[in-house]
């Protein structure tokens, strides 16, 4: 009977755990996110140097557990969907985790689109989402 009870307390102390690590931060109030450069609408050669800009935010590596912060992921010919989740780290969703404010991106020819998400200290999409216009670009 102890051990249901002490598993029991157990389980219900982790849920509750996993549950506060689970809740999206808050964006910081005006926060904005956005491409620098390369314009929209812009023809331009792989590798392509995106610069990132910020609004009412810090930019920090992930991990840092500072109010009214996050770092930028750069998602490539893809949108975001899911903003409770960690956003995936892949060939469309770029992370970058030491606070950088520009990338060097190699894209093939054709069309290519580009958004920013900020996303918080366990790379979650803060809520409300904070997230740039999309630029599309053709590369040549």
């Amino acid at each position: 009977m102890r051990t249901a009870i002490a598993a029991t307390c157990f389980a219900l102390a982790f849920s509750s755990v996993a549950l506060a690590d689970s809740e999206r931060t808050p964006a910081p109030p005006g926060a904005k996110v956005f491409i620098i450069e390369p314009q929209d609408g812009a023809k331009v050669s792989s590798p392509v140097t995106v610069k990132f800009g910020a609004e009412g935010v810090d930019i920090v590596p992930a991990g840092t557990d500072q109010a009214n912060s996050g770092h930028h992921h750069l998602l490539i010919d893809k949108t975001m969907t899911d903003f409770s989740s960690a956003i995936p780290k892949d060939d469309h969703h770029i992370h970058y985790g030491k606070g950088q404010t520009e990338a060097s991106v190699t894209l093939t020819p054709g069309t290519h689109t580009l958004q920013l998400v900020l996303g918080d200290k366990n790379h979650i999409p803060t809520d409300p989402p904070v997230e740039s216009s999309v630029v599309t670009i053709t590369v040549e």
